[in-house]
C-alpha cells in the first residue's frame, strides 16, 4: 500500500478527431513529466474530442489507442486513464480505460450520456460503476456528464478517489467547479476533475479548470485554471484516514439501492 499517490493532470488542447495527433501529442507531454507519478488523468475523448462521428472514429476495444496507453504506461511504469471512442458488437461506447503499469485494464462506460448534445442518440449507456485497486487506493472513474448525478457517484464502496474526465465547456463551467467540490465534500475522498481546453469543431470553448480537491473541499492544485498544464499532485492517505475517522460522515450516509 502506498501512503502517497503522485497524480499526473493534463489540461490540454485537443486535435479535433485526429487520434493520430493527440496521441503524439499526449505522448510528448507524457514524456516531460520530469517527476515521480503513479497515475496520469486525460480528459474525455482524448484522442478526438468530443464528437457524435462515432461511425467514423470508432476504435475496436483493443485498438491503437489502448495499444498507445498500454505502451506509455509500461514506459513510464504508472498508472494512465482517459476516455475514448469504441464499438463493440454494433454499439458505441463512450468508454474510459484505466491502464495498469504492466498493461492490464480496466473498462468504465460512460453512464450518463450527455442529452442536449444527443450523445444518446449515438452512445450506449453504461450500466456498471468501477471501483480500481490501485496501489492500496479505492478508485472510482466517472466520465464529465455523469458528474451531475451524485447518487451514481455515492460513495457506498468506501472508495478513497473519485475521478471525473471531461469536455466540459465554458459556459457552464461554474457547475463544473461547484459540482467537483461538492463531490468530495460529501463523499469524503479525493476527486479530480480533468477537462480540456481549446476551441472544439464544433465551436465550443473549453476552459479547462481541471483541479483537485482533498476530502473537505479544499484545493490542492494550484495551476492556472485556462491554460495547458502538467501538475503534479501528492494525496496523502493519513489526510483521508484522519478526517474520516474524526468526522465520521460516511456512517451517517443514507442507505439506498439503484434499480
Amino acid at each position: 500500500m502506498n501512503d502517497r499517490l503522485r497524480l499526473s493532470i493534463i489540461q490540454s488542447e485537443l486535435h479535433w478527431e485526429d487520434p493520430e495527433a493527440n496521441r503524439t501529442m499526449f505522448s510528448e507531454k507524457i514524456h516531460g513529466i520530469n517527476e515521480q507519478t503513479h497515475l496520469i488523468v486525460l480528459p474525455e475523448m482524448f484522442t478526438t474530442g468530443f464528437s457524435m462521428n462515432a461511425a467514423q472514429l470508432a476504435e475496436e476495444n483493443n485498438g491503437s489507442t489502448l495499444a498507445w496507453m498500454r505502451s506509455e504506461a509500461q514506459k513510464n511504469n504508472c498508472a494512465i486513464t482517459g476516455s475514448v471512442i469504441i464499438k463493440e458488437e454494433n454499439s458505441y461506447f463512450n468508454r474510459l480505460f484505466f491502464v495498469f503499469p504492466h498493461g492490464d485494464y480496466k473498462k468504465y462506460d460512460k453512464r450518463h450520456t450527455f442529452t442536449l448534445a444527443g450523445e444518446h442518440k449515438i452512445y450506449s449507456a453504461g450500466t456498471q460503476k468501477l471501483i480500481v485497486d490501485y496501489l492500496g487506493w479505492k478508485i472510482c472513474p466517472l466520465i464529465c456528464y455523469d458528474l451531475r448525478f451524485p447518487v451514481w457517484a455515492r460513495n457506498t464502496e468506501n472508495y478513497d478517489l473519485l475521478l471525473y474526465v471531461a469536455n466540459w465547456p465554458k459556459k457552464r463551467v461554474a457547475a463544473w467547479d461547484a459540482l467537483l467540490k461538492a463531490r468530495a465534500i460529501e463523499n469524503m475522498c479525493y476527486t479530480v476533475g480533468v477537462n480540456r481546453t481549446g476551441l472544439d469543431g464544433n465551436s465550443h470553448h473549453y476552459t479547462g479548470h481541471s483541479t483537485v480537491y482533498d476530502v473537505l473541499g479544499e484545493q490542492l492544485s494550484t495551476t492556472d485554471f485556462e491554460k495547458e498544464f502538467i501538475e503534479t499532485v501528492i494525496l496523502e492517505r493519513s489526510h483521508l484516514d484522519s478526517n474520516r475517522e474524526h468526522l465520521q460522515f460516511l456512517n451517517d450516509r443514507d442507505e439506498f439501492s439503484l434499480k
